[in-house]
């Protein structure tokens, strides 16, 4: 199994039944933010319906003195063409709600992220956020994570390879991530390996053994980090909610 890469954020055209479910999903997501509230803004083709959300109600004024923390470069951009004010993690650490979109999500809530090459600031905005709250469609979920989707782990340039080998001793296929023909880097500068490692049985244990390797920055196991799940299906828009 190969990594299936999202499509770039900006090929959001609403063309069928589920895409239409998709951006009323995000919509959903942004009845939670408040005028007043510090909100992170995440990555990726559903999270970008939320982006732009927020961003027609700020201009009609029905939010706020709201800020918003994005969570990678490109939607650092977005948001400042469609006027959201912004801020950083300096001038703001705790995040009152971040909406954002995942590859996969298991009945814990537990998620993989990471297809749109932003895991690293995406954790560390979700680690900043008292509600974390996760946009998908139903193919999205699954019973294990690993099922339909390799996890992304973000490397440093540096003795990569030595990384690849680490992650192949775990158990994992790995694909170093191109887009275009070229490798692709992070916001950061550093490379993504994408690890296959099946359907995973115990994925604090994985999460654990590649955080005590040098080398590697971050993984996309996004582990008790969300606190609701949005999910756009074809019989409607439900929820599901930690605990």
């Amino acid at each position: 199994m190969r990594p299936v890469l999202l499509n770039s954020v900006r090929d959001n055209s609403v063309t069928d039944a589920v895409g239409l479910l998709k951006q009323q999903a995000a919509y959903r997501a942004v009845e939670f933010v408040e005028s007043g509230m510090v909100v992170g803004l995440g990555e990726g083709s559903t999270a970008l319906w939320a982006v732009r959300r927020i961003g027609e109600l700020v201009q009609t004024g029905q939010l706020t003195d709201i800020v918003g923390i994005p969570a990678s470069l490109h939607i650092e951009q977005e948001a400042r063409q469609l006027g959201i004010p912004l801020t950083t993690l300096n001038e703001q650490p705790e995040i009152d709600l971040t909406i954002d979109g995942a590859d996969e999500v298991d009945p814990q809530l537990n998620l993989i992220k990471g297809g749109g090459g932003a895991l690293l600031r995406e954790k560390i905005v979700a680690q900043a956020s008292k509600r974390e709250i996760i946009v998908v469609d139903e193919s999205k979920l699954v019973d294990r994570l690993g099922t339909t989707w390799a996890v992304p782990v973000e490397v440093i340039p540096f003795g990569w390879q030595s990384q690849a080998a680490y992650l192949q001793s775990l158990g994992a296929q790995v694909t170093l991530r191109e887009r275009n023909g070229k490798v692709y880097e992070t916001d950061q500068g550093n490379l993504i390996l994408d690890c296959n490692f099946g359907p995973i049985d115990d994925a604090q244990h994985l999460a654990d053994r590649m955080k005590a390797r040098a080398g590697i920055v971050e993984h996309g196991l996004f582990l008790n980090l969300a606190t609701a799940v949005i999910i756009a299906s074809a019989g409607g828009i439900r929820s599901m909610q930690r605990g």
